[in-house]
């Protein structure tokens, strides 16, 4: 009897057990996610909701995009990166306190993510072998037809990128100088490919094919640059492998994307779940700031990311439903002195120069203390992982010469033969905060600099300076050369003889950046990096200012979204736009709900 009751209660509990098993799933039948995944609140990533399906999202460009192929473009992305992809991209499960994406635009090799590929390993600390996920097919658009990516696809590209392997190409399209390290590319199946160069140094051979600031690696269909080529012009001819397809583009107004429907990719997060989310990618043109700003505020646009600290409080101050995200700028503000030119050429000018500037006093009230007041070397103080050398690294010696300190700046002028101080001249980029170099200009007048602002449009500014290196005393622009976050050969290039728009010529910066290209091991690579920072600071190459704060506002109904400036930052252009936005969804209900 005792039994038969015990078997009755089992039976009922089962069966309430399905029961409501099955209403979880039909409660659940609008999310991205599974019942099951729903459950699993272990990950870092649950506060950031359940993923849908369905709905648009919408960015802002300040410009049109100035090409749809990578051969016109290597350095500016643009919109390619929604339908082109590349071998290695982020890792979307890693936990942002081991490393922050949105705030460190580099990858070590510890936090490198395969994309189209699977794995990889070197043979030799010159050679990488690139295993391709298989199952990955082209868009389905003729002349392609949805065939399947394969690895004489990657050696196509490579090849006509950079004119390897007899193909024709142009040594133009190497903005990047750390490719034309690169020997050979070739396949030895349909996904194996193997990548050869001159130098034996795998972090630096990584980190230049994951991460490059242009569109280096992105991967156009073959089939398209035969049939429309040799250079594709016409947007209806662009066939990539990435989840969003452009399917219209109005010159000075818009570019739309729609999803593609047999995109390969699954979320890493959520592996049942199919990319992309949304079914419409929409890229607005809108060169005006206040345009875009108006844009926000009526819900047309989803994000707008890199916005000063007074345009981010001036919104949310007339939309507080605004979701408002701060991280460190990419770059520290500075005053660049001509390397080779009196007086600045005297380290004691230059360090004279670096103590007359109240950095303090320019974080809590000019940048109303949202920003650290710490100066920065080559990179970021927050570059992390053991590399860059970060203020909190640094003797107390070397921290006094960046602190305020007028009455030393001036015996450190009259040391120099400067009793009285010095006119010069800046020329400044008008895109840069000429509000914050009217207050270097005063400090520099109290130790007796007298310094003449001379701005110049961006264009004129890039031809005068970079190009020509005519100025012939400072230079200023938002985008410097310290506290730099992204590729660190890159920074380190910035130093090297004859590549810099300082005129900087030192035997001992290009003595630790030819250490980086022979290191054969992570630890040399670092200690060289690491060393090319600590020098830099000591020799004051640069007078630094602050690593302003930056706000990313976004709408309360955009979600996935921390800050990654890869996937929504429009006038160089984001490198993951097709990466990124695929993983980000929209609440539907809630942009309802508001009005939208």
């Amino acid at each position: 009897m005792k039994r038969r009751i015990a078997w009755a209660l089992l039976t009922c509990i089962l069966i309430t057990s399905v029961m409501l098993t099955s209403c979880t799933t039909k409660s659940s039948t609008t999310s991205a996610t599974t019942t099951q995944q729903t459950t699993t609140t272990a990950n870092w990533w649950d506060k950031l909701g359940q993923p849908q399906y369905g709905g648009s999202i919408t960015i802002r460009y300040k410009s049109d995009p100035t090409s749809f192929d990578n051969f016109n473009s290597e350095g500016f992305v643009s919109v390619m990166g929604a339908y082109q992809e590349r071998l290695f991209a982020d890792q979307w499960t890693m936990d942002p306190a081991k490393w922050d994406y949105a705030k460190v635009s580099w990858r070590p090799d510890s936090v490198n993510g395969g994309n189209l590929a699977k794995s990889w390993e070197f043979s030799d600390p010159s050679t990488i072998v690139v295993h391709l996920r298989q199952g990955v097919h082209w868009q389905n658009l003729p002349p392609a037809n949805g065939r399947e990516f394969v690895a004489d696809d990657v050696v196509y590209n490579n090849n006509r990128l950079y004119g390897l392997g007899g193909m024709p190409g142009s040594t133009v399209q190497m903005t990047n100088a750390a490719y034309k390290k690169l020997v050979s590319v070739t396949a030895t199946d349909n996904y194996t490919v193997v990548f050869k160069w001159s130098i034996p140094n795998p972090t630096f051979i990584l980190s230049t094919m994951q991460a490059p600031l242009g569109a280096a690696v992105d991967i156009m269909s073959p089939d398209a640059i035969k049939a429309y080529g040799p250079v594709i012009t016409d947007w209806h001819h662009v066939i990539g492998t990435g989840p969003f397809m452009l399917t219209d583009f109005t010159s000075g107004s818009s570019a739309t994307f729609a999803k593609n429907p047999n995109y390969w990719g699954y979320d890493e997060r959520y592996p049942k779940n199919q990319l992309p989310y949304v079914d419409e990618l929409k890229v607005l043109i809108i060169p005006d700031d206040a345009t875009a700003m108006s844009a926000l505020r009526t819900g047309k646009l989803d994000v707008m990311p890199n916005l000063s600290n007074d345009t981010a409080q001036t919104l949310l101050k007339s939309n507080p439903e605004l979701m408002s995200l701060a991280l460190p700028a990419s770059y520290s503000n500075s005053v660049d002195p001509r390397g080779n030119t009196a007086p600045f050429n005297d380290i004691r000018v230059r360090q004279a120069m670096q103590m007359a500037i109240d950095l303090p006093t320019i974080a809590k009230t000019y940048y109303n203390g949202t920003c650290s007041s710490d100066p920065s070397t080559m990179t970021s103080n927050n570059m992390g992982m053991g590399w860059g050398y970060p203020y909190s690294q640094w003797p107390q010696a070397l921290k006094d010469e960046y602190a305020f300190n007028p009455t030393k700046a001036k015996q450190l002028l009259a040391d120099a033969g400067y009793p009285t101080g010095f006119k010069t001249n800046i020329v400044a980029d008008i895109s840069g905060d000429m509000n914050l170099l009217q207050i270097v200009k005063s400090n520099f007048m109290d130790v007796g600099i007298d310094m003449e602002i001379r701005t110049m449009p961006t264009v004129d500014w890039t031809a005068f300076v970079i190009t020509n290196h005519k100025q012939d005393q400072l230079t200023q622009r938002s985008s410097g050369f310290l506290g730099m976050t992204f590729d660190v050969d890159r920074q380190m290039q910035r130093f090297v003889t004859g590549a810099n728009w300082a005129v900087i010529s030192d035997p001992t910066c290009d003595s630790l950046y030819a250490q980086t290209l022979s290191a054969t091991s992570v630890d040399v690579y670092q200690k060289a990096f690491n060393d090319m920072n600590k020098y830099i600071a000591e020799q004051h190459f640069m007078i630094s200012l602050l690593t302003p704060t930056t706000y990313n506002l976004y709408q309360p109904w955009f979600k996935g979204f921390s800050g990654q400036d890869d996937s929504v930052f429009g006038n160089s252009g984001p490198r993951l736009l097709g990466f990124y936005n695929a993983r980000f969804w929209v609440d539907g209900t809630l942009k309802k709900s508001m009005g939208h």
